[in-house]
């Protein structure tokens, strides 16, 4: 395998409040490679945004601070520079698709020009160039009458629309990363699989890179071709997505798949909530973050951190799990192959 284009090593992020420190993003590493998508999933607050927010010099620094790791992007630290220099890659070696774009456009300006003005910024093109190259991008991902949409401000299009001028700005400086945070929040089931779609058609044209930020497992089964599993500020597992779908290492993994409902109608299985609440930020845990809501907790797990045990070295999967340990008791729902799953 090509070494990764992007390398993020042991990223801590914290933010001032009045309560105190909140240790959003406490040591996550992850890697991606070109062309591929690694979706990093979990539940809200879990500092999936954060996370990739640090990476792009979004963290506005008070209150938040970025306290530990790197970044590299080819072999160059990106975390913590200053603006003028962090706009050389921003939207033009790694774009971003917020989470809502009626809120992450400016209402003031048609959609024509916010896209030209990504252009005249990084690549030096005249405002007539940019606006023609805006409207072969509007068109590039599927708006109809590109031309005359071109014209029109944001409160005209649509929700799924708006998702697809996000995404046609992204590309304006052909990226090699493309950041979509929650590309489908509030979208309904047809539009969110045209978004998908067009993503996938445009990660194969362009060769893209995605990191994906979902909360959604349908959505990674779709998408991914790698998956991080993030709890508590901390990447608990990764691996290929069929190892997490189907060889999941990680108790939380399993809580998190015991949850999503199916659309098998012969498999009636009962929904299993994961019980309890994440752990308070604030002070975190010293060992696991997952210690007080794991069925298969053990008193090793409250006072120490678990290690990064490897569970298939074929695909380098791993899992941050005292169970994985090669003392630790068997427990047959984490260490088996779900074959009727697969299935």
């Amino acid at each position: 395998m090509q070494p990764a284009i992007l390398q993020v090593k042991n990223l801590h992020v914290e933010f001032a409040t009045y309560g105190g420190i909140v240790q959003a993003v406490r040591g996550v590493n992850f890697d991606i490679h070109q062309g591929e998508t690694l979706a990093i999933v979990g539940e809200s607050g879990c500092g999936k945004s954060v996370s990739v927010q640090a990476i792009m010099g979004l963290i506005p620094i008070p209150p938040g601070n970025i306290t530990q790791g790197a970044a590299l992007l080819n072999g160059k630290n990106i975390l913590g520079l200053p603006s003028r220099e962090a706009n050389k890659f921003r939207g033009v070696e790694i774009a971003m698709i917020f989470q809502d774009p009626m809120t992450s456009l400016n209402p003031t300006m048609t959609i024509g020009n916010q896209i030209s003005e990504t252009l005249m910024v990084h690549r030096g093109l005249t405002h007539k160039q940019a606006l023609k190259k805006a409207i072969q991008l509007l068109d590039q991902t599927h708006i109809p009458e590109a031309a005359k949409r071109a014209r029109q401000y944001p409160f005209e299009f649509s929700g799924g629309m708006l998702q697809r001028a996000m995404i046609a700005q992204s590309l304006a400086c052909n990226p090699t990363i493309l950041i979509a945070d929650e590309p489908t929040t509030a979208l309904d089931v047809t539009i969110q699989a045209q978004i998908l779609a067009l993503m996938k058609e445009l990660q194969r044209t362009e060769n893209m890179s995605i990191i994906l930020i979902t909360h959604d497992l349908a959505v990674v089964a779709k998408m991914a071709d790698r998956v991080a599993v993030m709890y508590a500020g901390k990447i608990v597992e990764t691996g290929k997505v069929n190892d997490i779908f189907y060889r999941s290492s990680h108790p939380y993994t399993l809580g998190l798949k015991n949850a999503m409902p199916s659309n098998q109608q012969q498999k009636k299985k009962q929904l299993t909530p994961i019980e309890g609440s994440p752990p308070d930020l604030f002070s975190p845990p010293p060992g696991c973050g997952y210690f007080s809501r794991c069925p298969y907790s053990m008193r090793i797990c409250e006072s120490k951190p678990p290690p990064d045990n490897i569970v298939n070295t074929t695909s380098n999967q791993q899992a941050s799990c005292w169970l994985q340990h090669a003392d630790a008791p068997r427990i047959d729902a984490l260490n088996q192959t779900s074959q009727s799953d697969a299935d």
